[in-house]
């Protein structure tokens, strides 16, 4: 396994290098935004993991170059910023969990292995289809009738889950914390964001149909027509 960490306070960069040494990972290091995206452009990585707050360019315009490009490497952003407001924007802007500081590195180690494992591809089961509308787990590709979607990270992982439950009702709870791996917050609206924005691609090719709205209970994935 390789990481990349990114990272500018010594104290912290050293402890999370050393223990995921420990644990038999390549461990890569940068100490600022600028070399942390180049390192991630250039490499391959199965986690990345992001500090907020970085000299040169920061935490979140990092974050939101690498999915503009292309990059679905998992990231798990690590911050002193707490608030909800601010863990909200690190989602939307494409991480996979957030982490604040201080922190235990065993916590840490476990959220990267379980995004390590969510994002790896299925050997047993490497398509989904719900009707028309299709998945290929390896190559990461999604179309609807025989017209490709192209979707943003988090926009996969939620359409990927509900395909793995089609016609059944998921609520938002549940999606969040599959999805995020995060304990859900009733404030955020971060679920219906993604939402939207996948029922907006859905509609561009004639199907807004195909994610149903529950009342008061949460999603449905219709079969396409």
């Amino acid at each position: 396994m390789r990481v990349l960490i990114v990272e500018d306070d010594a104290t912290t960069l050293q402890y999370v290098a050393e223990g995921f040494t420990a644990q038999q990972y390549q461990v890569d290091t940068a100490t600022n935004g600028h070399d942390g995206l180049h390192q991630a452009k250039h490499n391959q990585y199965d986690i990345i993991i992001l500090d907020r707050m970085l000299p040169q360019l920061d935490g979140l315009t990092l974050l939101t170059a690498l999915r503009n490009n292309g990059n679905q490497t998992p990231v798990l952003i690590l911050s002193a910023l707490s608030h909800v407001d601010e863990r909200v924007k690190g989602l939307r802007a494409g991480g996979d969990d957030y982490m604040t500081k201080p922190f235990a590195f065993a916590e840490l180690q476990v959220r990267a292995e379980k995004l390590i494992q969510r994002n790896a591809p299925s050997a047993t089961n490497t398509d989904l289809e719900v009707g028309n509308l299709k998945m290929e787990l390896l190559t990461r590709k999604v179309t609807l009738d025989e017209h490709e979607l192209l979707l943003q990270p988090k926009e996969f992982q939620l359409l990927k889950y509900l395909m793995e439950h089609p016609n059944q009702v998921i609520s938002r709870t549940l999606l969040f914390e599959a999805v995020w791996d995060y304990h859900f917050d009733p404030r955020t609206n971060v679920i219906d964001v993604h939402i939207a924005k996948l029922r907006r691609k859905f509609e561009e090719l004639g199907h807004p149909e195909i994610i149903e709205t529950v009342r008061g209970a949460g999603y449905r994935l219709c079969k396409g027509n």
